[in-house]
This record gives structure tokens, C-alpha cells and sequence, in this order.
């Protein structure tokens, strides 16, 4: 009989706890690729979506008219697997990448401005600057290589000593940020490979993320430590109210003012924060792909609409809308 209430007891508390967790309501649904995505990536207005799956390639895609722009097919001729991308913030231009190259497309023409291989590391992160040019590759090796594609110059950030995980580029590619193994993140110049701020953790940095206006900054371990950084004074503003232990990032993006901030994780859940104090203002859980047991989603990205909607896009091929209301 103890044993039964005991058995009781904890079923309860999972059903308090989930009833809790989750806030808001899903509002709009896009299923993209319902075979799932090795990638997906949000335009900052969260308009615009390019993503690759292995039946379909890599497509771009309009949400708000709810249509596909643009059929990109294959990265490079070997069909090699796209395991990361990012739209610039202009929405003008996007990268993608596979273990060992990357491409650039210019999402206005709807083509491909050139693909690029790496020879001495794994790609493991990227970001691209509004101009198309200026790229920012987080690498296995431990360097984080920043390249302009106009004139060629690439520059080797070699301040980290283990794998680089995340990394992030200014809209106007002059400032980098960089997160690794060694649990360490760097804000740096991309003009001369100079450290701006140094910000510690105690494990390995798995996210990192600026706000547009260069103004915050957010490094993200894999336990439970996020914290916001003011970049005017390089000290810490906020440290996330995480709930749950062990809360990995998948993706994070501030608001354009920098007042909130969207996360979401590699086991389904997404979420809205204070960028000020820290508290959070919305819980929800992406859609799983399709027959997969247990039920499984990478949160990719996210993104904050002009008038408040959190979008998430994730490994089942779905964007989903979500509202604090």
C-alpha cells in the first residue's frame, strides 16, 4: 500500500511539474520537412526560414505568405549533411555548413555566392555579417576563423584551447564572440584578434549570442549558468532563472531592444526571458517528429517578432508561433 501512494505521489508531482513548466499557447504551425532537419535557421523577424533535410536539400522558406522561396538542393556535389546555418541579420544573406565546408547564398537573388572548404577542423558553428562578406567559423581544433570573402583575409582567433562551440558576429562583422570547451567565452575584434571581455563558467560554453546593437551578450554553459552580459561595462546584468538541471541551449536570440530573450534546448522546450532580471516570461514545448519514441525535437533556432511571438524552428522540420497570452 506504501508503495502505491509513494508511485501515486511521484506521478502527481511529474503531472504539477509539467502543468507548471508549460505557459502560453501555440498559435501557428509550419510542418516544412515532416522527414525532419539536420538544419533550420530563423531570420531575426522571424519571417524567413532556410533549412536542409536529406530529401529535399536545403529550401528557404517565406512564413508569413507561407510558401517556399527558393529550392537550393545539395550544399556541394558529395550530398555531405548541413549541420548548421544562420540568416543575416538583414535577412539579405545566409550561410550553411557541413563538417568540412560552407556555402553562401544570397537569399535576394535566390543563388549561391560560392561554396568553401576547411581543411584543418570540423566546423562546428556559424555566423555570417550583413554584407555577405565577412564569416565567423567556430572549429573542433579550438580556433575560431574569421574570413572576408571580398578581400580574403582570414584571421585565426586562437585564444580558446579545447573545441569552439558557439560563436556569433556582429551585423557589421566587426566584433566577434566565441564560446568553447575550455570554458571560456571571448569577446573580441575581428579588425586585429583583440580580447574585449573574457567571460568565465564553470563548464563548457555550449551558446553564445549577441543582441544586434552590440549592447548584451549572453554565454551559455552545460549546466545550469546562463548569464547576460552589459557590453558598455563588460560586467554581468542578469543570470537566467533555469528550472530544470542541466539545461543545454540549443539556440538563443535577443529582442531587437535587447529587453527579452528567447532560448530553446535540445529536448523540446523553448522559453522567454527578462533580459534584466533574469526572470522568465513563457514556457512552451516544440512539436516531436514524427514517430519518434520517446518524443524528440532540437530546438535550432528562435526568434522574437516585431509585435512579441516567439518562433521556433527544430530537427522535426516544423516552425511553430507561440504567444505569451
Amino acid at each position: 500500500m506504501h508503495k502505491k501512494i509513494q508511485a501515486f505521489s511521484i506521478i502527481l508531482a511529474l503531472i504539477t511539474l509539467t502543468g507548471c513548466f508549460f505557459s502560453g499557447s501555440e498559435v501557428k504551425r509550419w510542418s516544412i520537412a515532416p522527414e525532419g532537419a539536420t538544419s533550420f535557421s530563423l531570420s531575426r523577424d522571424g519571417r524567413f526560414a532556410i533549412l536542409h533535410s536529406t530529401e529535399q536539400g536545403i529550401v528557404l522558406w517565406d512564413l508569413q505568405q507561407n510558401k517556399k522561396l527558393a529550392d537550393f538542393g545539395s550544399q556541394d556535389p558529395h550530398h555531405n549533411t548541413v549541420l548548421t546555418s544562420r540568416i543575416s541579420d538583414n535577412n539579405r544573406y545566409a550561410i550553411t555548413a557541413t563538417a568540412q565546408n560552407f556555402a553562401v547564398w544570397d537569399l535576394a537573388w535566390g543563388r549561391s555566392d560560392g561554396l568553401w572548404s576547411i581543411s584543418d577542423g570540423i566546423i562546428r558553428d556559424v555566423d555570417i555579417a550583413s554584407n555577405g562578406q565577412h564569416i565567423l567559423l567556430g572549429l573542433s581544433n579550438g580556433k575560431a576563423l574569421y574570413i572576408d570573402l571580398g578581400s580574403g583575409r582570414r584571421l585565426e582567433f586562437l585564444a580558446h584551447r579545447e573545441k569552439v562551440n558557439s560563436v556569433a558576429l556582429s551585423a557589421n562583422g566587426q566584433f566577434a564572440l566565441s564560446g568553447g570547451n575550455d570554458y571560456y567565452a571571448y569577446l573580441w575584434d575581428t579588425r586585429n584578434g583583440q580580447i574585449i571581455y573574457q567571460f568565465e563558467h564553470t563548464s563548457r560554453i555550449s551558446r553564445v549570442a549577441l543582441q544586434r546593437d552590440g549592447k548584451l551578450a549572453l554565454t551559455a554553459d552545460g549546466g545550469n549558468d546562463v548569464f547576460i552580459w552589459d557590453l558598455s561595462s563588460g560586467e554581468k546584468q542578469a543570470e537566467l532563472a533555469v528550472r530544470l538541471r542541466q539545461q543545454n541551449l540549443s539556440s538563443a536570440r535577443f529582442s531587437d531592444d535587447g529587453t527579452q530573450l528567447a532560448t530553446g534546448t535540445p529536448a523540446r522546450r523553448i522559453e522567454l526571458w527578462d533580459s534584466k532580471t533574469g526572470d522568465n516570461l513563457g514556457r512552451w514545448e516544440a512539436a516531436a517528429q514524427q514517430d519518434t519514441r520517446p518524443p524528440a525535437a532540437v530546438v535550432y533556432d528562435v526568434a522574437i517578432t516585431p509585435d512579441g511571438r516567439v518562433i521556433s524552428g527544430t530537427s522535426a522540420g516544423i516552425a511553430q508561433a507561440w504567444t505569451t497570452d
